[in-house]
């Protein structure tokens, strides 16, 4: 049986867009999917519409103060740092959607990169021999975040948190114990480097301007995540279980299945991520990672997601990253103090969670 998504969620019960046609409500009124909405009230109802408002106001703010900004390697600069964000971002947004946090991504990505690098150099392997370990090990850790969550009721804070700490501990432990330091041996002279840097940390050339592939992974995953989300019955189950688990339960949503597959669709992202970390830089520091999760999770919330579950979508996460490449990089080309950069994200988001309940507010009251 297919449950219908919650309100608030973009998807109507298959999948489809509200307005796409339905028979009567069973209290014999309208059924809400044949209500006519003008092209503001249409608007007004989408997740993303304040972190869209925002990413222009930004746009346009750093057009006007850095006379660098506008120029194409600064805007490639941009869109590079945004995916190295956005990436996770976007598997975080459905995980919020579905009610749940994941605060072990960051290291995760750590992790991915250092399984990879050290099974390639101490099995003297083809790279791409520990690119696909890794793919199995990363995976393995997404499944074990779902599958604890599922068993023990706990709450996803308490497990990823404690996946958080050993995750740190491992990398640390492992990398010292095996390299003798806490950094990754080099592998870039092994049987497989450049074909595999070819696939997760090359810069292709489009119209004289240098784009890294990281942009190509990015707008696959939105891509991706926007189909599942809005045109597939597990669409409307990450709705249905963020809404609320015992309804979405009560009609036969997977729930379970449903909270596996979310976390080990953000390890995918995270074995993406590691591979770029590890084919762009060569080596790998252990301690990299921390403190990324946060920043995951405020792209999302600033692109739309709520942190109760059940509303948001995979474009305003985009989106939300997409403001973080624009404020960390257009302070520097503005030429500002970059110490303050922390300071102007914790701003922005506090900004732009705001923005996004009047936005719900007048939508509800449009509706």
């Amino acid at each position: 049986m297919t449950a219908a998504a919650p309100a608030g969620s973009p998807a109507g019960p298959s999948g489809s867009a509200p307005g796409d046609g339905g028979g009567p409500a069973p209290d014999g009124s309208a059924d809400e999917r044949l209500v006519h909405r003008s092209l503001p009230a249409r608007l007004m109802r989408r997740p993303e519409l304040g972190a869209v408002v925002g990413a222009i106001a930004l746009f346009v703010f750093f057009s006007l103060v850095a006379d660098s900004f506008l120029r194409a390697s600064s805007l490639s600069t941009v869109l590079y740092f945004s995916s190295t964000i956005g990436i996770m971002a976007v598997p975080v947004a459905l995980l919020m959607i579905g009610g749940e946090f994941d605060l072990s991504t960051g290291v995760m990505v750590t992790s991915s990169a250092l399984v990879s690098s050290m099974f390639s150099y101490q099995m003297t392997a083809n790279t791409w021999v520990g690119v696909g370990v890794s793919l199995l090990v990363t995976l393995a850790i997404g499944f074990f975040n779902g599958f604890m969550l599922t068993r023990t009721k706990l709450p996803s804070f308490i497990i990823t948190l404690g996946t958080f700490l050993m995750l740190t501990g491992l990398n640390l432990g492992m990398t010292k114990l095996i390299s003798g330091t806490v950094t990754t041996k080099s592998i870039s002279d092994m049987e497989g480097f450049d074909s595999a840097r070819a696939v997760f940390a090359s810069t292709l050339t489009l119209g004289g301007v240098d784009v890294q592939i990281t942009v190509v992974w990015w707008l696959a995953l939105i891509v991706l995540a926007t189909w599942i989300l809005l045109r597939t019955r597990a669409g409307n189950w990450i709705f249905a279980v963020g809404g609320g688990v015992d309804a979405a339960r009560a009609v036969g949503v997977p729930v379970g299945r449903t909270k596996i597959g979310l976390y080990m669709g953000v390890a995918l992202a995270a074995w993406i991520s590691g591979q770029h970390l590890l084919f762009n830089y060569d080596t790998v520091q252990s301690g990299e990672g921390v403190g990324n999760e946060l920043i995951y999770i405020a792209a999302a919330v600033i692109g739309g997601c709520l942190l109760t579950g059940g509303y948001g979508s995979a474009v305003g996460a985009a989106v939300g990253a997409f403001i973080f490449g624009m404020a960390n990089k257009g302070i520097v080309y503005a030429q500002w103090n970059p110490d303050w950069f922390k300071f102007f994200l914790g701003a922005m988001l506090l900004l732009a969670t705001l923005l996004n309940a009047w936005i719900r507010k007048r939508a509800e009251v449009t509706r």
